[in-house]
């Protein structure tokens, strides 16, 4: 979803109660989790949004958008009601950490009028459009490093959504629908565009998104075959192009004129002095559109290509394993070791070595580091496959061709989105060693923790242990397995030990 810095009044006058006004609270949700502020937000072009106001999410403390569309008409909601549920179900599921995050909906019926109210991610910090224009206007020039960084990170996005079975395409990606925080994590917003273009018609819905102005100054992005055929992932690699084009020359002049020119587009290539830089970007806007490389592709060119450290590759390893890891272990960790001692070094025969030492290594700027990582700053994607990410076919297909597709109506279904943080067990023999008492609790990302326990016999299976308590887990697919391996490595360990100490255990 689009969204930008709200615009505030540059005057001292009247500034506190302007801010007293937008912070008042005007509505919360059913659950009261989210509570909705005077202060509105600018929305991009995503049909029928009538308002985009600033809200609280109570329970994290953050700053949210809440979305509005309008039905005017109830019966033409009522049609659409299904399908609109639908829509949203499957937006949930799409998760990235360089797409901006969708987090709840529901829907609100009135006497005159009914209402779809949604929950989006807020990006404080603006789109990539508001900071080249900064930049730009500081007279400075973009850095080689963070346009990299920043081309990695967005095709990561992409291959994620054109990895995902059937594929799900952008079809609305510019500086515009693209957003930068303060950290330097890009977020790709706006993605479901093309299912809203679908789902919410013109009829009967209050809001007409992005006025006609703003549609022209955004044509260039998109290739000369758009809007005349079936869509792919081609249109995302043409717009990533003049993204990635606009981004090294901060802005391609439009001369005054309501559209850029393609004259114009081939000048700002052309003034690049990197080679490989140019040929990233040229291959990208290629005019047929099957000579097109697709983003994993591009994540392996030569202008972005590189062997990750092994610096990189640990924290990866780091964080896709810490649940089996206490908080703050990097500080704890490197709280035991001396300063002064040599962590590595490095000797030559004919001039003096190179040493490393643990005081050359600041544990704040591991953290930094980590914190980088799990944002998804340094994605691994050059090394990974093209693995399909499975999403509903509401979120991937056209109105027309959802209309076409007659599949059994499922029956309904809770699907757990929410991702273990942390494990921890405890284990604990009785004096003879006939029993142990096993105490594990689950770390949630949404603060809701679980705690289960059981006893253990000498005579049962670490595996089949583990299985049957993952069972009583209730957490989704990819947690149970790193839970269960937790569970069965944890489990043998302690029986190890207690063989060890000479209990029968």
């Amino acid at each position: 979803m689009t969204m930008s810095v709200p615009e505030r009044n540059s005057g001292s006058e009247g500034k506190e109660e302007e801010s007293e006004d937008e912070s008042e609270i005007l509505e919360e949700s059913p659950c009261g989790r989210w509570q909705k502020r005077k202060e509105q937000v600018s929305q991009g072009n995503v049909p029928g949004v009538e308002s985009a106001s600033l809200a609280m999410d109570t329970e994290e403390g953050v700053e949210v958008v809440w979305n509005e569309v309008l039905f005017s008409d109830k019966k033409v909601f009522k049609a659409r009601e299904e399908k609109i549920k639908e829509m949203f179900e499957s937006l949930m599921q799409v998760e990235h950490p360089n797409i901006v995050k969708f987090h709840k909906y529901w829907l609100d019926m009135r006497e005159s009028q009914a209402r779809v109210i949604f929950i989006t991610e807020y990006m404080s910090s603006g789109s990539l459009k508001q900071f080249l224009k900064k930049t730009k206007k500081n007279h400075k020039t973009m850095n080689v490093k963070a346009w990299k960084r920043w081309c990695t990170q967005i095709l990561s996005a992409l291959s994620y959504l054109h990895s995902c079975d059937p594929p799900i395409i952008h079809g609305n990606l510019t500086c515009d629908t693209i957003f930068i925080q303060h950290n330097g994590l890009i977020k790709i917003g706006s993605v479901w565009h093309r299912l809203f273009v679908n789902v919410f018609p013109d009829a009967g819905v209050q809001g007409k998104g992005r006025a006609p102005r703003d549609e022209q100054r955004n044509t260039h992005f998109f290739p000369p075959e758009y809007g005349s055929g079936e869509d792919d992932y081609t249109i995302d690699i043409f717009s990533f192009g003049i993204c990635a084009l606009e981004m090294a020359v901060l802005e391609i002049q439009a001369n005054g004129d309501a559209v850029v020119s393609k004259e114009a587009i081939t000048n700002a290539g052309q003034s690049l002095e990197d080679p490989l830089m140019k040929e990233f970007t040229q291959s990208c806007l290629r005019h047929e559109a099957k000579l097109r490389p697709t983003a994993h592709d591009l994540l392996f060119h030569r202008v972005l290509f590189e062997v990750h450290s092994l610096k990189l590759l640990a924290a990866h390893c780091l964080i896709s394993n810490q649940y089996l890891l206490p908080e703050n272990c990097v500080e704890e960790k490197t709280k035991s070791f001396d300063p002064n001692a040599v962590m590595a070094e490095i000797k030559h025969n004919d001039r003096l070595g190179v040493q490393l030492k643990y005081s050359h290594v600041s544990p704040l700027e591991l953290d930094k580091f980590l914190e980088d990582v799990k944002n998804g700053i340094y994605p691994l994607m050059n090394f990974a496959s093209s693995r399909p990410h499975p999403v509903p076919r509401a979120l991937s297909l056209s109105q027309e061709h959802v209309e076409a597709v007659k599949t059994p109506t499922p029956e309904p279904q809770e699907t757990e989105t929410r991702k273990v943080v942390q494990m921890h067990c405890n284990m604990e023999s009785n004096e003879d060693g006939t029993r142990t008492h096993l105490s594990l609790f689950l770390k949630m990302d949404d603060k809701l923790h679980r705690q289960l326990s059981c006893d253990i016999l000498p005579t049962d299976s670490s595996k089949d242990l583990a299985n049957e308590l993952v069972h009583y887990a209730f957490i989704n697919e990819d947690d149970c397995e790193k839970l269960a391996g937790f569970l069965e490595v944890a489990i043998s360990r302690h029986r190890v030990r207690a063989l060890a100490s000479g209990t029968t255990q």
